[in-house]
């Protein structure tokens, strides 16, 4: 019997300060980093990015926020230019090279400082089902025997 590996994917969060302000403020370098990463760390975009400029009700809150839905889940950024911040998210149930993304991220926007969380999500999903139903199947004939 095939051994059952558990775990959804991983979840990349990122906090950044310190960063270049006229990038963060850069709506198309936002979009066209949303529409080509997917395929740097070979996910599946599966639409165009939606990227567009946010003015909050605290007139420094204003940034630009986007995503990009991947076939293995997404990627978000929100900046805010005037406090030099920015968080972004990729979140996949296939591999990326978490330490290459953060670089890459980094160098775009000339981040001074960052703070980063790399959680494991979904330890009891099943990646691969067939097997989960093999285990099943195979329980339940022994289950029936005794």
């Amino acid at each position: 019997m095939e051994r059952i590996e558990y775990g959804f994917g991983q979840h990349l969060m990122m906090d950044g300060y310190g960063c270049d302000r006229e990038k963060l403020m850069d709506l198309d370098a936002i979009y066209d980093f949303l529409s080509r990463y997917p395929s740097e760390i070979r996910m599946t975009k599966i639409m165009p990015p939606y990227v567009f400029k946010y003015s909050g009700k605290v007139p420094e809150d204003w940034g630009i926020s986007g995503f990009v839905l991947i076939a293995e889940s997404h990627i978000s950024i929100h900046t805010f230019p005037d406090k030099a911040y920015l968080s972004l998210d990729i979140f996949s149930c296939k591999e990326f090279d978490a330490k290459a993304a953060i670089n890459r991220i980094k160098k775009m926007f000339d981040i001074k400082k960052v703070e980063i969380k790399l959680l494991d999500r979904g330890h009891e999903f099943p990646k691969v089902i067939r097997t989960v139903q093999d285990f099943v199947r195979s329980e339940r004939v022994q289950m029936s025997a005794s």
